[in-house]
């Protein structure tokens, strides 16, 4: 890995004004590693078990364009999943992939679900770009059945090259100063994380938010370097070592 360092856009008309902005950016990537998305949904799956009668609700929060439900549909046979995003552009793209998405915020009450009317949720890689991430688990609990679960996965700020780079003085992958360029650390794009967690301030923080945290898992980042990989897979075997955190909580 070599740092890199990228000289803002001069053109205040493509400086994203907000995060709205920023996340309405077509040019922004809102799609996560296929074997991440893989690695969960069969977690999801040995959760929910077959699918009775009607089958569950699974509701893809921050679907962005639908990948990582691609992926889990397969696994997921016989239950009704629903994609949600804040941004008009990624239900866009999602729905090429999801028979049903419908726009939402994680603000109090404002996913358009009822109470307790969905039997899981796939959060996947949203936490870290949150600005208020209490009042989100709030809803999705909100939104969850008793005993509903929680699939959450975000980059670990404790990866196994993170360590390394921190020693170095070298600010860590993942992490963020600008929504203008990167800036001190490894990386290309820019996606904007503004929060990142280690295995165990994930657990506490979950478990606070009012789940019972049944699983962490560990799983590879897409964005590793090609020599790297196969000691990035080798490292899931560790979670807090691992590129991507993988957590399984229910509703308690």
């Amino acid at each position: 890995m070599t740092t890199t360092s990228t000289t803002p856009r001069t053109n205040a008309e493509q400086r994203p004004h907000g995060l709205r902005d920023f996340y309405e950016n077509p040019d922004v990537p809102v799609a996560s590693g296929d074997a991440r998305s893989l690695r969960q949904a069969r977690m999801l799956a040995a959760a929910l078990g077959p699918a009775a009668s009607g089958g569950g609700v699974v509701l893809d929060i921050g679907c962005g364009d639908g990948s990582a439900a691609r992926v889990a549909a397969p696994l997921l046979t016989g239950h009704r999943v629903i994609g949600v995003d804040w941004s008009q552009d990624a239900l866009r793209r999602a729905s090429g992939h999801l028979p049903h998405v419908v726009r939402g915020e994680l603000t109090d009450g404002g996913l358009p679900f009822a109470d307790g009317s969905a039997d899981a949720v796939l959060f996947s890689e949203v936490i870290e770009h949150l600005v208020d991430p209490d009042s989100a688990l709030d809803e999705l609990r909100r939104v969850l059945r008793p005993g509903g679960h929680l699939m959450l996965s975000t980059p670990n700020l404790a990866a196994w090259y993170n360590r390394g780079l921190l020693l170095a003085g070298v600010q860590p992958v993942f992490s963020e100063v600008s929504l203008r360029g990167i800036h001190g650390r490894p990386g290309r794009e820019v996606v904007g994380h503004l929060r990142l967690y280690t295995a165990r301030a994930l657990r506490e923080f979950v478990a606070a938010s009012g789940f019972d945290v049944v699983r962490l898992a560990g799983a590879p980042f897409h964005g590793v370097p090609r020599p790297l990989r196969a000691l990035d897979r080798l490292a899931c075997a560790v979670p807090g070592a691992a590129s991507i955190l993988l957590l399984h909580a229910r509703k308690a």
